[in-house]
């Protein structure tokens, strides 16, 4: 009997740690240029972020075929970044589709323009929706998954690795560029050594506030480049020189983000000190940031085919016109130890690293 305890005793613990030891997993799911982001717990749990665009089902569709791969039958936490189109546009569709838990966004935007996708949030949530500010988590078991920016407001505090940042002395400072984007929720996910940084539309001004004069987020494992990787307006040099990502995933779409030139305009610099010059190809300036290793885009980028202003093509999800498009994903898979595998959806290219 004895002997039959201590076996039953030895595969319970080896239950455990299975069970312990699955991976975190994150989709990015192809919504043209919009954005629509799955990530799953060790525990099962999901967290969707965004859901692409109003055209027909096809958005929605293509989250329900990436959350059933990564087996979720329900979306437990629903995120709406902000109220633009291309991020809420698919939710009306999507929860026809597939049942969802909790809501959470920035609050009422306060633009009129967007107040339809406001009502269009406002009626599939039902009720249970949650305003979020920043230093609020998501709640997933296993994953810490921490609001860094919501409404225009951000967390007060360094996180671990954070600190002063040499960076912003002559940093080039831009003008806003819509309110909308400034206002959207921007979520940090900590699993382990392993972190995933989703800014969505942040803009330069915005990422501005949380990199200077203060880095508040230390370095991130993997980073979705705000603004679709259009960054003319996004993405300033001091605050993704010190995130430090090593690897970047561009939800860009064949006619939007990477590519796209949309200067914003320039504030002037403080009197007798001239901004630091800095590289202006987006595609340049996220190759030459210091630690990355590679960079996986959506989209092959149709405003600028140049092989060189895009990355290998094997890291590529899709490179057809919209029309054509597949709609392939980009997948990441986090085991505890903070080693971690990218797979293309396309062609099943798959490459490993380890969270620094």
């Amino acid at each position: 009997m004895r002997r039959l305890l201590l076996f039953a005793c030895v595969l319970a613990s080896t239950g455990t740690l299975g069970a312990q030891s699955k991976n975190l997993e994150i989709y990015w799911i192809d919504v043209e240029g919009g954005a629509a982001t799955v990530i799953v717990a060790p525990s099962g749990e999901s967290t969707l972020i965004d859901t692409g665009w109003a055209v027909g089902d096809r958005d929605p569709k293509r989250i329900v075929a990436a959350a059933q791969l990564a087996g979720v039958k329900k979306i437990d936490n629903m995120v709406i970044s902000h109220f633009h189109g291309d991020h809420v546009g698919g939710l009306a569709g999507l929860a026809k589709l597939m049942p969802m838990g909790r809501f959470y966004d920035h609050g009422d935007p306060p633009e009129p323009a967007n107040k339809q996708w406001l009502d269009s949030y406002l009626a599939a949530s039902g009720g249970k929706r949650n305003t979020v500010k920043p230093g609020d988590h998501i709640p997933m078991k296993g994953v810490a998954a921490l609001v860094v920016a919501a409404h225009g407001k951000f967390i007060d505090k360094p996180l671990k690795g954070g600190g002063p940042n040499r960076l912003c002395e002559n940093a080039q400072q831009m003008e806003p560029v819509t309110l909308e984007n400034q206002m959207g929720v921007a979520v940090l996910f900590t699993f382990g050594k392993f972190t995933f940084l989703d800014p969505i539309d942040m803009d330069w001004a915005t990422d501005m506030a949380l990199a200077c004069p203060v880095n508040k987020l230390g370095t991130v494992t993997v980073y979705q480049t705000a603004r679709h990787g259009s960054w003319d307006g996004a993405a300033s040099p001091a605050f993704v020189g010190a995130i430090k990502p090593q690897v970047m995933v561009v939800n860009n779409g064949p006619r939007k983000g990477l590519g796209q030139k949309d200067p914003p305009k320039e504030t002037p610099p403080p009197a007798g000190k001239p901004y630091a010059p800095y590289e202006h190809n987006s595609f340049f300036r996220m190759s030459k940031n210091p630690g990355v290793e590679d960079i996986w885009q959506g989209h092959l980028s149709l405003l600028d085919k140049d092989p060189a202003h895009n990355t290998n093509e094997n890291m590529i999800a899709n490179v057809e016109e919209t029309a054509d498009c597949k709609g392939n994903w980009i997948k990441a898979s986090v085991a505890p130890d903070g080693k971690f595998t990218m797979t293309n959806g396309r062609n099943g290219f798959s490459k490993s690293y380890a969270a620094r």
